[in-house]
């Protein structure tokens, strides 16, 4: 039974931490006023952080996954932060190296509502659907320990939420993944394609193609439903019947690497490097996109990456990268097509243009250089060549 006061001293461990548990759990924190840091860890060693303010939520990170879920949560709900992402560098500039260790998803939050890059409505809406998948996977967790502190805190408060609401909503959330018959299954898990060829034998030559191109081993179930604009739920359900016939199976991925490493405290000094040309991807998958970042800035690049083509001429009008990679096939419009706009653009007309494409053909080639492409590179791409072609168009030196 929970007592009135909560434990301030020692962890304590709970079995089956369902949702009337975590209710009753944070009601005890809400009486004292808490203020501080919560820290679940379950018995796999996963931890979830949980950041109060006189008993009530203001953020929650941590898990298996915080950095996919950060970055599915912007692109569902900031879309005009997930289209500049390459700007982060600048804006974890801006934070102390103190910010950036407690809890950089929510100092960036802070800073963008103070930019007016971002409502406030806007944050508490991504806010409250973090917490909520926090909420999810903790449910899912047979056992927990908690541990209080009282000195981790965040200074800026944009939004206090009581628990009782997100448990709700993470418990709907839980019942609908349970009525699916998949409880024993975790969303965060990535679907791989194990037998081609009897999947292809069982689909029509549309679904295999669509499910070989998102079946790759790199996205959660969760990623995908974000890129497919369906719940996680009907996603899950619909890969059920080849995940059973064993076709497809479930695997664990890492999480994502962090955006950016931590800036050294004050300006640079002597032997710090500073930041190299700002380089853009316009690919519809931001898988592509993500590989790239992580390519570019581990080089010490800048990079934007774009996954709306209907909006990448004006974002790159806005940001005027020093060089581009362009996916040839995507939703609503094609590589040649923007390739072709951008070289009418007098700011891009000698700007190094490199296609991406799957389909490494000579047909494709030759339209590449006719709307004025300066390179050609295939799907998956190679670290060591995307670097090379960099240096090869901006005519660097090799760092070697």
């Amino acid at each position: 039974m929970m007592t009135a006061q909560y434990p301030s001293h020692n962890p304590i461990s709970i079995h089956e931490f369902t949702a009337s548990k975590q209710a009753g759990f944070f009601d005890t924190l809400k009486q004292p006023r808490f203020s501080g840091q919560l820290i679940l860890t379950s018995s796999k060693g996963e931890q979830w952080f949980f950041y109060l303010y006189l008993g009530r939520i203001m953020y929650a990170t941590g898990g298996s996954h915080p950095v996919r879920r950060w970055r599915r949560h912007i692109a569902m709900y900031l879309p005009q932060i997930a289209s500049q992402l390459s700007s982060l560098q600048l804006d974890i500039a801006s934070l102390g190296n103190q910010d950036f260790r407690l809890c950089w998803e929510y100092q960036l939050l802070c800073l963008w509502v103070e930019q007016q890059k971002v409502s406030r409505e806007q944050a508490a809406r991504m806010i409250r659907s973090v917490i909520i998948e926090a909420l999810f996977d903790i449910t899912q967790t047979m056992e927990v320990t908690c541990e209080l502190r009282q000195d981790n805190l965040l200074s800026t408060r944009l939004v206090l939420i009581d628990a009782d609401q997100l448990i709700n909503e993470a418990q709907k959330h839980w019942q609908a993944w349970q009525g699916a018959k998949v409880a024993d299954r975790s969303p965060n898990s990535a679907p791989i394609i194990r037998q081609a060829e009897q999947l292809q034998q069982r689909t029509s030559p549309q679904v295999y193609q669509t499910l070989r191109q998102l079946l790759d081993g790199n996205q959660t179930l969760r990623d995908l439903s974000v890129r497919m604009k369906r719940d996680v739920v009907t996603v899950t359900s619909s890969l059920l019947p080849y995940i059973q016939m064993g076709l497809v199976e479930l695997i664990n991925i890492d999480d994502l690497a962090p955006p950016v490493s931590p800036p050294p405290t004050g300006s640079l000094s002597t032997g710090e490097t500073a930041l190299g040309p700002l380089v853009a991807c316009v690919d519809d998958s931001p898988l592509m996109c993500q590989t790239l970042e992580k390519i570019l800035t581990g080089a010490n690049y800048q990079f934007l990456g774009i996954n709306d083509p209907l909006r990448a001429i004006a974002i790159l009008l806005a940001r005027k990268p020093a060089l581009i990679f362009l996916d040839l096939v995507m939703p609503n419009a094609n590589g040649y097509e923007i390739c072709g706009q951008l070289r009418k653009l007098s700011f891009f007309r000698n700007t190094p243009i490199i296609i991406l494409t799957g389909n490494d053909g000579i047909v494709d080639r030759v339209r590449a250089k006719m709307v004025g492409s300066t390179d050609f590179m295939s799907k998956p791409v190679n670290p060591e060549l995307v670097l090379s072609a960099i240096r090869k168009n901006l005519k660097q030196e090799s760092p070697d």
